[in-house]
Parts: C-alpha cells; structure tokens; sequence
C-alpha cells in the first residue's frame, strides 16, 4: 500500500470511527489527508468503498494472523492462548478499528451485512479449531459456533476493558485471565 493511500486508510479508520460512517464526509477525509478529491478517487471509488476496505482488510489480517499462530500448536490450551493475545494485541494497536467493526455490525444496509460476513470468517477459524479439540478428544462436545463467538467477543471487552483503565490493558495478564475462563466454561477432558 502506497503512503497516500495508507493515510487514507488510517484517516478514514480514525474519522469513522470518532464520528461514524454517515456522519464523515469525503470532503472531511481529503481535507485531513490533504490531498484532491480526484486523488482519494483514483485509490478509491467512494466512501462506501473505504469501508468496505477497512473492514474486510482489518479483518483479513485478523483471521490470518489467528491462522499463523494457532497453526503449529497442539493443544487448546496452547491455540486459545494464542487467539486471545492476538485479538488483544489488535485491540491494544487498532482500537480505531474495533471500534469502526464494532458500530457497522448491526443494520441491514450492505456495509452492515459485509461486516458481518468477515466477522463470521474470523469466527470460522476459531470453530474450527474448537471442532478439532473435539474429535481430538481434548475438550466435550459442545456448541462450537456458539463458544467460538463468545472466543471472538473477547475484542469488545479488550475494547471496554482498555477506555476503563484510560488506555491502557495489561495483555498478557487479560489473556491469561480469559483463557482460565474459557477453558473451565469447555471443559478439557
């Protein structure tokens, strides 16, 4: 990603974030950016297409950064620690981001409905490493969908955890602290 097109990204993550979707203009993005609405349009194709990037990128590098470190360990402990100090460290680094997920998750407009969808991906990864626990025999059967969105929903309270604490969040002890949870609520065998 070239440098104008990164500041574009990041200013429109920040702006949505702060002041929502509909309430940021393009005016406002390029005004920020300092740069031609013809500029913004060469990289982009509307505003609606920056979300759209933001969401689904942010996501993408999600899913896959959950893939490259659960991919090589053994256990659940071992993959459920990993997924949480993964969604923590993004929360700590993209709290703008989580942020902008988290308000364009609900409604019925196609932003809405392609935020979802790439959340679901991400969830898909941890069910699947949920299902493999079970036919390893490392965990009881249980409704995988349902723990692996309670695995992902660590994000919203890393996000509520870290505006309480002004912030700030202590990653590892978090992580710690929900996995023990976790682990406990599924049962190892």
């Amino acid at each position: 990603m070239n440098r104008t097109k990164r500041k574009i990204f990041e200013t429109s993550m920040d702006l949505f974030a702060k002041k929502g979707y509909d309430s940021t203009s393009i005016e406002e993005i390029t005004s920020v950016v300092g740069i031609a609405k013809g500029t913004l349009y060469y990289h982009f194709s509307s505003k609606g297409e920056i979300l759209d990037f933001l969401i689904v990128e942010g996501l993408k590098l999600l899913e896959h950064s959950l893939e490259i470190k659960t991919r090589n360990l053994e256990t659940i402990k071992e993959k459920i620690d990993a997924i949480l100090l993964v969604e923590l460290k993004v929360v700590d680094k993209y709290e703008n981001l989580i942020s902008l997920i988290m308000k364009e998750i609900c409604g019925n407009e196609d932003r809405n409905k392609k935020c979802r969808e790439s959340v679901y991906s991400c969830v898909d990864v941890i069910e699947k490493i949920i299902k493999e626990s079970i036919v390893k025999g490392e965990i009881k059967q249980c409704n995988t969908r349902e723990i692996a969105f309670e695995i992902f929903g660590i994000i919203c309270s890393g996000i509520l955890i870290r505006y309480e604490n002004n912030g700030s969040i202590d990653i590892n002890k978090m992580a710690n602290q929900y996995s023990q949870a976790i682990l406990k609520g599924i049962e190892i065998i």
